[in-house]
Protein backbone atom coordinates (compact mmCIF):
# COMPACT_ATOMS: atom_id res chain seq x y z
CA UNK A 1 0.00 0.00 0.00
CA UNK A 2 2.83 2.40 0.84
CA UNK A 3 4.30 1.89 -2.59
CA UNK A 4 0.98 2.56 -4.30
CA UNK A 5 0.49 5.81 -2.39
CA UNK A 6 4.03 6.94 -3.20
CA UNK A 7 3.58 6.07 -6.88
CA UNK A 8 0.21 7.86 -6.98
CA UNK A 9 1.59 11.07 -5.49
CA UNK A 10 4.65 11.10 -7.77
CA UNK A 11 2.48 10.34 -10.81
CA UNK A 12 0.18 13.23 -9.89
CA UNK A 13 3.13 15.58 -9.48
CA UNK A 14 4.47 14.57 -12.90
CA UNK A 15 1.17 14.44 -14.81
CA UNK A 16 -0.75 17.45 -13.46
CA UNK A 17 1.79 20.09 -14.67
CA UNK A 18 1.41 18.76 -18.21
CA UNK A 19 -2.02 20.45 -18.27
CA UNK A 20 -0.57 23.90 -17.48
CA UNK A 21 -0.19 25.03 -21.12
CA UNK A 22 -3.90 24.44 -21.88
CA UNK A 23 -5.48 24.99 -18.44
CA UNK A 24 -2.89 27.16 -16.70
CA UNK A 25 -4.68 28.36 -13.58
CA UNK A 26 -6.34 25.14 -12.34
CA UNK A 27 -3.34 23.00 -13.27
CA UNK A 28 -0.89 25.38 -11.58
CA UNK A 29 -3.01 25.59 -8.43
CA UNK A 30 -3.41 21.81 -8.40
CA UNK A 31 0.36 21.37 -8.68
CA UNK A 32 0.82 23.84 -5.83
CA UNK A 33 -1.71 22.01 -3.63
CA UNK A 34 -0.20 18.58 -4.34
CA UNK A 35 3.24 19.99 -3.54
CA UNK A 36 1.87 21.34 -0.25
CA UNK A 37 0.09 18.19 0.95
CA UNK A 38 2.24 15.35 -0.39
CA UNK A 39 4.31 14.91 2.75
CA UNK A 40 1.21 15.17 4.94
CA UNK A 41 -0.28 12.33 2.89
CA UNK A 42 2.83 10.23 3.40
CA UNK A 43 2.99 10.95 7.12
CA UNK A 44 -0.71 10.21 7.61
CA UNK A 45 -1.25 7.16 5.44
CA UNK A 46 2.17 5.49 5.14
CA UNK A 47 5.20 4.47 7.16
CA UNK A 48 7.65 5.50 4.45
CA UNK A 49 11.11 6.88 5.17
CA UNK A 50 10.89 10.27 3.45
CA UNK A 51 14.60 11.13 3.59
CA UNK A 52 15.09 10.11 -0.04
CA UNK A 53 11.92 11.81 -1.22
CA UNK A 54 13.07 15.27 -0.13
CA UNK A 55 15.45 15.61 -3.06
CA UNK A 56 12.86 14.50 -5.58
CA UNK A 57 10.34 16.88 -3.98
CA UNK A 58 12.55 19.90 -4.72
CA UNK A 59 13.32 18.66 -8.22
CA UNK A 60 9.62 18.27 -9.00
CA UNK A 61 9.05 21.88 -7.91
CA UNK A 62 11.55 23.03 -10.53
CA UNK A 63 9.86 20.74 -13.05
CA UNK A 64 6.39 22.26 -12.83
CA UNK A 65 7.69 25.82 -12.71
CA UNK A 66 9.64 25.16 -15.93
CA UNK A 67 6.46 24.02 -17.66
CA UNK A 68 4.69 27.14 -16.38
CA UNK A 69 7.42 29.33 -17.88
CA UNK A 70 7.21 27.78 -21.34
CA UNK A 71 3.40 28.05 -21.08
CA UNK A 72 3.79 31.83 -20.94
CA UNK A 73 5.36 31.62 -24.41
CA UNK A 74 2.24 29.88 -25.66
CA UNK A 75 -0.45 31.88 -23.93
CA UNK A 76 0.50 35.33 -22.69
CA UNK A 77 -0.60 38.30 -24.76
CA UNK A 78 0.71 41.12 -22.54
CA UNK A 79 4.37 41.60 -23.43
CA UNK A 80 5.22 43.51 -20.25
CA UNK A 81 3.75 40.69 -18.16
CA UNK A 82 5.85 38.19 -20.09
CA UNK A 83 9.05 40.17 -19.53
CA UNK A 84 8.31 40.45 -15.81
CA UNK A 85 7.66 36.70 -15.57
CA UNK A 86 10.80 35.98 -17.62
CA UNK A 87 12.91 37.95 -15.15
CA UNK A 88 11.23 36.44 -12.08
CA UNK A 89 11.62 32.89 -13.38
CA UNK A 90 15.31 33.13 -14.30
CA UNK A 91 16.09 35.16 -11.18
CA UNK A 92 14.71 32.36 -9.02
CA UNK A 93 16.42 29.68 -11.12
CA UNK A 94 19.82 31.34 -10.69
CA UNK A 95 19.17 31.68 -6.96
CA UNK A 96 18.34 28.00 -6.59
CA UNK A 97 21.53 27.06 -8.46
CA UNK A 98 23.59 29.29 -6.17
CA UNK A 99 21.91 27.76 -3.13
CA UNK A 100 22.53 24.20 -4.32
CA UNK A 101 26.20 25.02 -4.88
CA UNK A 102 26.72 26.89 -1.59
CA UNK A 103 23.96 25.58 0.72
CA UNK A 104 23.52 29.13 2.06
CA UNK A 105 19.81 29.16 2.86
CA UNK A 106 19.61 32.96 2.92
CA UNK A 107 20.03 32.90 -0.86
CA UNK A 108 16.50 31.53 -1.19
CA UNK A 109 15.30 34.61 0.68
CA UNK A 110 17.27 36.89 -1.65
CA UNK A 111 15.99 35.01 -4.72
CA UNK A 112 12.32 34.33 -3.79
CA UNK A 113 9.96 32.32 -5.95
CA UNK A 114 7.83 35.32 -6.95
CA UNK A 115 7.28 33.88 -10.44
CA UNK A 116 4.80 31.24 -9.26
CA UNK A 117 2.32 33.63 -7.64
CA UNK A 118 2.75 36.24 -10.38
CA UNK A 119 1.83 33.52 -12.87
CA UNK A 120 -1.29 32.73 -10.80
CA UNK A 121 -2.19 36.44 -10.63
CA UNK A 122 -1.99 36.88 -14.40
CA UNK A 123 -3.95 33.72 -15.11
CA UNK A 124 -6.64 34.67 -12.58
CA UNK A 125 -7.11 37.99 -14.37
CA UNK A 126 -7.23 36.18 -17.70
CA UNK A 127 -10.20 34.04 -16.69
CA UNK A 128 -12.55 37.00 -17.35
CA UNK A 129 -10.52 40.01 -18.51
CA UNK A 130 -8.25 40.72 -21.44
CA UNK A 131 -4.77 40.88 -19.83
CA UNK A 132 -3.61 43.33 -22.50
CA UNK A 133 -5.56 45.96 -20.55
CA UNK A 134 -3.16 45.67 -17.59
CA UNK A 135 -0.70 48.55 -17.48
CA UNK A 136 3.03 48.35 -16.85
CA UNK A 137 2.52 50.03 -13.44
CA UNK A 138 -0.11 47.48 -12.42
CA UNK A 139 2.01 44.49 -13.44
CA UNK A 140 5.19 45.72 -11.78
CA UNK A 141 3.21 46.74 -8.71
CA UNK A 142 1.61 43.29 -8.49
CA UNK A 143 5.01 41.60 -8.78
CA UNK A 144 6.46 43.91 -6.10
CA UNK A 145 3.51 43.25 -3.76
CA UNK A 146 3.85 39.48 -4.17
CA UNK A 147 7.64 39.69 -3.70
CA UNK A 148 7.59 41.84 -0.53
CA UNK A 149 4.41 40.88 1.30
CA UNK A 150 3.89 37.25 0.31
CA UNK A 151 7.07 35.54 -0.83
CA UNK A 152 9.65 37.13 1.48
CA UNK A 153 7.76 36.07 4.66
CA UNK A 154 7.11 32.64 3.16
CA UNK A 155 10.73 32.10 2.11
CA UNK A 156 11.93 33.23 5.55
CA UNK A 157 9.50 30.85 7.27
CA UNK A 158 10.45 27.84 5.14
CA UNK A 159 14.13 28.30 4.32
CA UNK A 160 15.63 30.55 7.00
CA UNK A 161 13.60 29.82 10.14
CA UNK A 162 12.96 26.29 8.75
CA UNK A 163 9.57 26.07 10.42
CA UNK A 164 7.07 23.39 9.49
CA UNK A 165 3.52 24.64 8.97
CA UNK A 166 1.95 21.32 9.95
CA UNK A 167 3.86 21.16 13.23
CA UNK A 168 3.16 24.86 13.90
CA UNK A 169 -0.59 24.44 13.41
CA UNK A 170 -0.78 21.37 15.62
CA UNK A 171 1.37 22.77 18.43
CA UNK A 172 0.53 26.47 18.43
CA UNK A 173 -3.04 26.55 17.07
CA UNK A 174 -4.61 23.24 18.10
CA UNK A 175 -2.44 22.81 21.19
CA UNK A 176 -1.46 19.17 20.62
CA UNK A 177 1.93 17.47 20.09
CA UNK A 178 3.35 17.58 16.57
CA UNK A 179 3.11 13.80 16.17
CA UNK A 180 -0.67 13.83 16.78
CA UNK A 181 -2.99 12.95 13.91
CA UNK A 182 -5.22 15.61 12.42
CA UNK A 183 -8.25 13.80 13.82
CA UNK A 184 -6.79 14.11 17.32
CA UNK A 185 -5.89 17.77 16.72
CA UNK A 186 -9.39 18.70 15.55
CA UNK A 187 -11.00 16.77 18.39
CA UNK A 188 -8.82 18.63 20.91
CA UNK A 189 -9.84 22.08 19.65
CA UNK A 190 -12.82 22.05 17.24
CA UNK A 191 -13.33 25.79 17.70
CA UNK A 192 -10.31 26.41 15.46
CA UNK A 193 -12.03 24.64 12.58
CA UNK A 194 -15.22 26.67 13.11
CA UNK A 195 -13.26 29.94 13.11
CA UNK A 196 -11.38 28.87 9.99
CA UNK A 197 -14.63 28.11 8.16
CA UNK A 198 -16.09 31.50 9.14
CA UNK A 199 -12.93 33.28 7.95
CA UNK A 200 -12.94 31.41 4.63
CA UNK A 201 -16.61 32.22 4.05
CA UNK A 202 -15.92 35.85 4.86
CA UNK A 203 -13.02 35.98 2.45
CA UNK A 204 -15.15 34.34 -0.26
CA UNK A 205 -17.89 36.95 0.24
CA UNK A 206 -15.31 39.75 0.19
CA UNK A 207 -13.76 38.35 -2.98
CA UNK A 208 -17.15 38.10 -4.65
CA UNK A 209 -17.93 41.71 -3.71
CA UNK A 210 -14.61 42.94 -5.11
CA UNK A 211 -15.04 41.00 -8.36
CA UNK A 212 -18.65 42.06 -8.94
CA UNK A 213 -18.62 45.60 -7.54
CA UNK A 214 -15.13 47.06 -7.67
CA UNK A 215 -13.38 45.58 -10.68
CA UNK A 216 -13.99 46.68 -14.28
CA UNK A 217 -16.69 44.84 -16.25
CA UNK A 218 -15.54 41.47 -17.55
CA UNK A 219 -14.44 41.18 -21.17
CA UNK A 220 -15.75 37.62 -21.58
CA UNK A 221 -17.52 34.82 -19.72
CA UNK A 222 -15.51 32.98 -17.09
CA UNK A 223 -13.32 30.24 -18.56
CA UNK A 224 -10.23 28.30 -17.52
CA UNK A 225 -9.32 27.17 -21.05
CA UNK A 226 -6.36 29.18 -22.33
CA UNK A 227 -7.41 28.68 -25.94
CA UNK A 228 -10.78 30.32 -25.23
CA UNK A 229 -9.21 33.35 -23.54
CA UNK A 230 -7.12 34.88 -26.29
CA UNK A 231 -7.18 35.77 -29.97
CA UNK A 232 -5.81 32.88 -32.04
CA UNK A 233 -2.44 33.17 -33.71
CA UNK A 234 -2.36 32.34 -37.40
CA UNK A 235 -1.00 28.81 -37.85
CA UNK A 236 0.54 29.66 -41.23
CA UNK A 237 2.40 32.60 -39.68
CA UNK A 238 3.66 30.34 -36.87
CA UNK A 239 4.92 27.79 -39.38
CA UNK A 240 6.66 30.50 -41.36
CA UNK A 241 8.25 31.85 -38.19
CA UNK A 242 9.44 28.35 -37.29
CA UNK A 243 10.94 27.96 -40.76
CA UNK A 244 12.77 31.30 -40.47
CA UNK A 245 14.17 30.30 -37.08
CA UNK A 246 15.45 27.07 -38.63
CA UNK A 247 17.49 29.03 -41.17
CA UNK A 248 19.92 30.17 -38.47
CA UNK A 249 21.45 27.52 -36.21
CA UNK A 250 23.23 29.76 -33.71
CA UNK A 251 20.60 32.19 -32.46
CA UNK A 252 18.98 33.54 -29.32
CA UNK A 253 16.55 30.63 -29.12
CA UNK A 254 19.36 28.08 -29.06
CA UNK A 255 21.19 30.05 -26.38
CA UNK A 256 18.11 30.31 -24.17
CA UNK A 257 17.37 26.60 -24.51
CA UNK A 258 20.89 25.73 -23.42
CA UNK A 259 20.80 28.17 -20.49
CA UNK A 260 17.30 27.11 -19.40
CA UNK A 261 17.85 23.37 -19.53
CA UNK A 262 21.39 23.60 -18.15
CA UNK A 263 20.21 25.54 -15.08
CA UNK A 264 17.34 23.13 -14.49
CA UNK A 265 19.60 20.11 -15.01
CA UNK A 266 22.24 21.44 -12.62
CA UNK A 267 19.53 21.83 -9.99
CA UNK A 268 18.31 18.29 -10.63
CA UNK A 269 21.88 17.03 -10.53
CA UNK A 270 22.43 18.59 -7.11
CA UNK A 271 19.15 17.23 -5.75
CA UNK A 272 19.07 13.68 -7.07
CA UNK A 273 21.03 11.21 -4.91
CA UNK A 274 24.03 9.53 -6.53
CA UNK A 275 24.82 12.28 -9.05
CA UNK A 276 28.44 13.23 -8.46
CA UNK A 277 29.49 15.15 -11.55
CA UNK A 278 30.24 18.87 -11.41
CA UNK A 279 27.70 21.47 -12.55
CA UNK A 280 30.04 22.38 -15.41
CA UNK A 281 30.11 18.79 -16.64
CA UNK A 282 26.32 18.57 -16.46
CA UNK A 283 25.94 21.86 -18.34
CA UNK A 284 28.34 20.69 -21.06
CA UNK A 285 26.48 17.41 -21.43
CA UNK A 286 23.17 19.24 -21.70
CA UNK A 287 24.58 21.67 -24.27
CA UNK A 288 25.80 18.78 -26.43
CA UNK A 289 22.41 17.08 -26.39
CA UNK A 290 20.54 20.30 -27.18
CA UNK A 291 22.92 21.12 -30.04
CA UNK A 292 22.26 17.70 -31.56
CA UNK A 293 18.50 18.07 -31.01
CA UNK A 294 18.44 21.49 -32.63
CA UNK A 295 20.55 20.40 -35.59
CA UNK A 296 18.27 17.42 -36.30
CA UNK A 297 15.08 19.42 -35.79
CA UNK A 298 16.13 22.30 -38.03
CA UNK A 299 17.39 19.88 -40.70
CA UNK A 300 13.91 18.41 -41.05
CA UNK A 301 12.17 21.79 -40.89
CA UNK A 302 14.36 23.20 -43.69
CA UNK A 303 13.29 20.25 -45.82
CA UNK A 304 9.63 20.87 -45.30
CA UNK A 305 9.03 18.11 -42.76
CA UNK A 306 6.54 18.76 -39.96
CA UNK A 307 6.51 17.29 -36.47
CA UNK A 308 2.74 17.08 -36.25
CA UNK A 309 1.36 17.07 -32.71
CA UNK A 310 3.41 18.01 -29.68
CA UNK A 311 3.08 14.41 -28.45
CA UNK A 312 4.58 13.08 -31.68
CA UNK A 313 7.42 15.61 -31.52
CA UNK A 314 8.15 14.67 -27.91
CA UNK A 315 8.17 10.95 -28.73
CA UNK A 316 10.54 11.36 -31.70
CA UNK A 317 12.92 13.63 -29.79
CA UNK A 318 12.85 11.24 -26.84
CA UNK A 319 13.94 8.39 -29.12
CA UNK A 320 16.79 10.57 -30.38
CA UNK A 321 17.90 11.54 -26.88
CA UNK A 322 17.72 7.98 -25.57
CA UNK A 323 19.96 7.01 -28.49
CA UNK A 324 22.42 9.73 -27.44
CA UNK A 325 22.44 8.25 -23.95
CA UNK A 326 22.63 4.60 -24.93
CA UNK A 327 25.06 4.71 -27.83
CA UNK A 328 27.70 7.42 -27.30
CA UNK A 329 27.16 7.28 -23.54
CA UNK A 330 27.58 11.04 -23.05
CA UNK A 331 25.08 11.26 -20.23
CA UNK A 332 25.97 7.88 -18.77
CA UNK A 333 29.55 9.00 -18.20
CA UNK A 334 28.24 12.34 -17.00
CA UNK A 335 26.07 11.04 -14.18
CA UNK A 336 28.42 8.66 -12.41
CA UNK A 337 26.64 6.52 -9.79
CA UNK A 338 23.49 4.64 -10.84
CA UNK A 339 23.80 6.19 -14.31
CA UNK A 340 20.88 4.55 -16.09
CA UNK A 341 18.23 5.65 -13.61
CA UNK A 342 19.38 9.25 -13.43
CA UNK A 343 20.21 9.50 -17.13
CA UNK A 344 16.60 8.58 -17.87
CA UNK A 345 15.34 11.32 -15.53
CA UNK A 346 17.59 13.88 -17.24
CA UNK A 347 16.60 12.74 -20.74
CA UNK A 348 12.88 12.93 -20.01
CA UNK A 349 13.24 16.36 -18.42
CA UNK A 350 15.43 17.74 -21.18
CA UNK A 351 13.24 16.36 -23.97
CA UNK A 352 10.04 17.72 -22.45
CA UNK A 353 11.38 21.25 -21.89
CA UNK A 354 13.03 21.45 -25.31
CA UNK A 355 9.93 20.12 -27.07
CA UNK A 356 7.60 22.60 -25.38
CA UNK A 357 10.04 25.47 -25.92
CA UNK A 358 10.42 24.65 -29.63
CA UNK A 359 6.63 24.47 -30.01
CA UNK A 360 5.76 27.65 -28.13
CA UNK A 361 8.63 30.06 -28.81
CA UNK A 362 7.51 30.60 -32.46
CA UNK A 363 3.99 31.32 -31.16
CA UNK A 364 5.40 34.01 -28.88
CA UNK A 365 7.50 35.54 -31.65
CA UNK A 366 4.58 35.52 -34.08
CA UNK A 367 2.34 37.21 -31.55
CA UNK A 368 4.77 40.01 -30.64
CA UNK A 369 7.15 40.17 -33.59
CA UNK A 370 10.93 40.11 -33.31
Amino acid sequence: MDGLILAGVVLARVAVPLAIPRFPLPAMLAALVIDGIDQTIFQTFTTLDLSGYQSYDKALDVYYLSIAYVATLRNWTNFTAFRVSWFLYYYRLVGVVLFELSQVRALLLIFPNTFEYFFDFYEAVRTRWDPRRMSRALLIGAAAFIWIFIKLPQEWWIHVAQLDMTDFLKEQVFGVPADSTWTEAIAANPTVVLVAVVVLVGLAVLGWWVVTRRLPPADRPFTLDADAQQPPVDEVAIRQRRERLAETFLDRELLEKIVLVALVSVIFGRMLPGVEESPLAIAIGVAIVILVNTAVSEYFIRRGRRWGSVTRQFALMLVLNVAIVAVPGIMLRLLGAEPLQHALVFVLLLTLIVTLYDRYRPVHLTRFGR
